[in-house]
């Protein structure tokens, strides 16, 4: 019996998916289970597995196109089975990929063309194979310094920023295109050709657009900002630094913990808002806000009240390099009661962050400065950071976020009560 290849929701929040890459091409035989497809969702690029035995007999959308969750992409069957009822009836597959909108049917009669990003036995991360074909870089001229080889963003990114020459680029095409982009080591700035250039939204930017607009016109949002010494603080990191790895904390690994204990005394801060009801948490699931080349992304350290620093960091340092590779699963960016965002290692003094519906709250962390501070009776240097908590003014009053904020200073200036 034929199986529908049907874009799943790979992500709680998914709505729709944009097909990657496929796998597996027309006449090839899949097992259940099999990886037939990489997607992009709204969070990272997943795995598509076959739900069937049997041969991909139609691939009904092309690599590039956007399909809504539920739609029929593809079908697997026997050899000889009927699937014209599927597929609509054969027809070549398209030159270009249609509108997101409107996905056209087509049933690829021969295996379909590989994008720019080559297959083959080098084994690399879907976001290299991405890097790759958008960068003109011939991915299996290069030696992965992943697990076992595998290629991974950094070394697309060195060997984008390598002369032409070097890249063993095969196609004369690609190394044109490489050369007109011109990237740097690290890229971080756009090229851009002429007047203007449109850019197509990945799924990430389209969720981030919607759930923010979501968040600052319907949500009563008010405003906190607290100055906090943070000399001890560093002294603490010092000291654990200095004790070997294991140790390795950041100024922000600390302020999770903080954040954590705080919320575990003023749960009223620890919340979301349910539509016709508060929901609160005993638990500080603390998202993490990390930057990537798609948009913002909130990894999930969860029980941070519970862990020590050490744990929080390690945490944090996998977290945020599994987002920036686009490897993030569900469960490691879902469940956040609070979120924490910082922006202080750009230089940024002080901002305000938008809350992260449904929960009630989100702290905003500034750079941290040495300034003069008058104390027995002469100035002296220290270490103060500016922190703004954006509260839903419908879960959180005034005097609550007052409250909550006055017990994270006192944590953060002695910081050794953390460890009682």
């Amino acid at each position: 019996m034929a199986t529908k290849v049907m874009m799943e929701a790979l992500s709680p929040t998914m709505e729709e998916g944009r097909l990657v890459k496929w796998v597996k091409n027309v006449g090839d035989a899949v097992k259940s289970g099999d990886t037939i497809g990489e997607v992009e969702t709204d969070k990272a690029i997943m795995e598509l597995v076959a739900r069937g035995d049997g041969i991909l007999r139609a691939q009904l959308i092309p690599e590039g196109t956007t399909a809504t969750v539920g739609v029929v992409i593809g079908v697997i069957a026997a050899a000889d089975e009927d699937i014209a009822a599927l597929t609509g009836g054969s027809a070549p597959a398209p030159a270009a990929a249609p509108s997101a909108a409107a996905p056209v049917p087509t049933v690829a009669t021969a295996p379909v063309a590989e994008s720019a990003a080559p297959s083959g036995p080098v084994r690399s991360s879907p976001l290299a194979r991405r890097m790759a074909a958008e960068k003109g870089v011939n991915i299996g001229a290069i030696h992965g310094s992943g697990p076992g080889g595998r290629v991974i963003r950094r070394d697309i990114e060195g060997a984008a920023a390598a002369p032409v020459a070097a890249r063993n680029t095969a196609p004369a095409a690609a190394a044109a295109a490489s050369s007109k982009a011109a990237p740097t080591a690290v890229a971080t700035t756009m090229q851009i050709d002429g007047e203007f250039k449109d850019v197509t939204l990945t799924q990430m930017r389209k969720t981030i657009a919607r759930r923010l607009s979501e968040s600052i016109g319907p949500v009563p949002t008010f405003y906190l900002t607290s100055e906090i010494d943070m000399t001890k603080v560093g002294q603490l990191r010092e000291q654990m630094v200095a004790n070997g790895d294991q140790y390795k904390v950041s100024v922000n690994d600390i302020i999770i913990k903080a954040v954590a204990i705080a919320l575990t005394r003023h749960p009223e801060c620890n919340a979301h808002w349910m539509g016709d009801a508060i929901r609160y948490f005993s638990a500080a699931h603390i998202g993490m806000a990390v930057a990537t080349d798609d948009g913002l992304i909130v990894p999930v350290i969860r029980d941070a009240h519970l862990k020590g620093l050490g744990q929080i960091g390690k945490d944090a340092r996998e977290l945020a390099k599994k987002a920036r590779e686009r490897k993030l699963q569900p469960a490691e960016f879902t469940g956040g009661t609070f979120s924490v965002s910082n922006l202080g290692m750009f230089g940024i003094d002080q901002f305000t962050a938008i809350i992260n519906p449904p929960e009630a709250a989100i702290l905003a962390v500034g750079a941290t400065e040495t300034k003069p501070v008058w104390e027995n009776g002469a100035f002296v240097p220290r270490q103060r950071m500016r922190v703004t908590l954006s509260c839903d003014h419908r879960v959180i009053d005034g005097a609550v976020g007052a409250k909550f904020l006055q017990t994270l200073r006192a944590l953060l200036e002695a910081p050794m009560m953390m460890l009682f």
